[in-house]
């Protein structure tokens, strides 16, 4: 078992989603423009003269002829690097990672073998981490735990709506490198956020009993991490939540769509099964106490 504190470090360079890419090349004439290179943070100069797009932020020159032979994925994020453009992805041990972009939305969403990290069907992923922070209620001074880091959005808003400090745990190293070049992942360099890079259900065992007010739990579905819905790890997320702290357990409904049966009956069943009281269910979890002793 091994369990590391996690340097994290954003590399803040150009980014660009691939939809913009595109319409950089047939819409826009000649001329001086502003447009995002942070997705959506900011805006920065640019001027288009020639065959060339020059950032004038950071001294970049985009060659028209070069985008236009490659194959921009318009929901991919690139990198500008050196005139050239890259995708933020990368496949590693069997997976592929990809930065997404979300139309109308400003923060991607991470996907891994095609799956999605965040809801992005009627919600963007920033909204999406920040809905279950307000469901769960976090206040001022509230020391949280977020089981599984992703792209970081969750551990960020629980700071924002007032966390004294956040522990997060993230069991793969190439999610965290996909964060770093995340414009909206940046916020989790702070003093604030300790981010353990290893197996959530083994990290868990570092911590004392009785010491976080909230958890905010939401793994990945079902059939990739079972050992995160299952009863003994109930019995291990029950232990360091102080008497009266709250869980919030993101369950979603994978598989429904296709006639599958829904998991969260024996997600509930579980929770109660080790102690937990059930406030209610929401339309894509659960929220729990432990009981006040």
């Amino acid at each position: 078992m091994s369990i590391e504190i996690y340097q994290f470090k954003p590399m803040l360079k150009p980014v660009i989603a691939g939809y913009m890419v595109k319409e950089l090349i047939t819409d826009y004439s000649q001329g001086r423009y502003y447009i995002t290179l942070d997705l959506g943070f900011s805006v920065s100069p640019i001027l288009i003269s020639g065959r060339e797009i020059y950032l004038e932020e950071y001294d970049e020159v985009l060659k028209i002829d070069y985008l236009k032979e490659m194959r921009i994925k318009e929901n991919s994020v690139y990198i500008i690097e050196n005139g050239m453009l890259k995708e933020i992805s990368l496949y590693s041990n069997g997976k592929y990672y990809r930065l997404m972009a979300v139309r109308n939305c400003k923060a991607p969403t991470l996907e891994i073998n095609g799956i999605h990290m965040h809801r992005i069907k009627g919600i963007c992923p920033w909204d999406d981490a920040a809905s279950k922070v307000k469901m769960l209620g976090i206040r001022k001074s509230d020391l949280v735990l977020d089981t599984c880091t992703g792209l970081g959005y969750t551990a960020i808003a629980s700071l924002r709506f007032g966390a004294r400090k956040v522990y997060t745990i993230e069991i793969d190293e190439n999610v965290l490198t996909i964060s770093g070049l995340n414009p909206w992942s940046r916020f989790l360099e702070n003093e604030n956020i300790i981010i353990l890079l290893g197996n959530t259900f083994d990290a868990i065992d570092y911590f004392k009993d009785y010491i976080f007010d909230k958890v905010i739990h939401d793994p990945p579905r079902f059939s990739l991490a079972g050992e995160l819905y299952s009863e003994k790890f109930y019995h291990k997320l029950f232990r360091v939540i102080k008497p009266k702290g709250k869980l919030f357990h993101y369950v979603g409904k994978p598989g429904e769509a296709i006639g599958r049966k829904s998991i969260t009956k024996g997600v509930i069943n579980r929770l109660m099964k080790v102690g937990f009281i059930i406030i209610r269910k929401v339309d894509i979890g659960v929220i729990a106490q432990k009981p006040r002793f």
